[in-house]
């Protein structure tokens, strides 16, 4: 019986992470050695990121209590499980950048916030500037108009101060 209650508290923390999770991706980690596999694991290493490898009958019996039933079909083989709990970009890029230096992970399939999404939609996601670049631009363009207005107004009072030393000379030399 203590066997059946470790598994079912594995569901239950796996059903937890699933739930609360920003983003979470599956992965074959076929033909990845250990010390790749404790690269990725570094690369991960952000605020609010976990990288588990789980049995997939625990996978199948938390996606069973969870909204996200239709996963079970990306279950064959070897899963490993990215979690994140913030930041759904750096994490994604984090995998893509290790796919491109060892060509040997493959993503299956990833769910943002509660939505399923295809590998290539996790791949999309992963090409998106980090949020804080995002932010960065967005007040750019937000402080654009700002200073263009700022601009306009320095513009009226140099011309008017122009215009005043114009006339103070005038009747200076008269």
């Amino acid at each position: 019986m203590p066997n059946l209650e470790k598994k079912q508290q594995v569901v239950k923390e796996i059903e937890e992470k699933i739930n609360n999770a920003t983003l979470v991706v599956f992965t074959d980690y076929r033909g990845i050695t250990v010390s790749e596999m404790n690269e990725l694991r570094n690369m991960l290493r952000l605020p609010g990121v976990e990288y588990k490898v789980f049995k997939n009958t625990m996978l199948e019996f938390a996606l069973q209590n969870t909204d996200n039933a239709e996963m079970i079909n990306y279950l064959e083989g070897p899963n490993a499980v990215l979690f994140s709990n913030e930041d759904p970009v750096a994490p994604a890029k984090a995998i893509y950048d290790f796919i491109k230096k060892y060509k040997k992970l493959d993503v299956k399939v990833g769910l943002v916030e509660g939505k399923v999404i295809s590998a290539e939609q996790v791949k999309e996601l992963a090409d998106l500037p980090s949020r804080e670049v995002l932010v960065a631009q967005v007040l750019g363009t937000m402080n654009a108009p700002i200073t263009s207005f700022v601009n306009v107004l320095n513009a009226n009072i140099t011309g008017l101060v122009r215009v005043l030393d114009q006339v103070r000379e005038q009747e200076e030399a008269s």
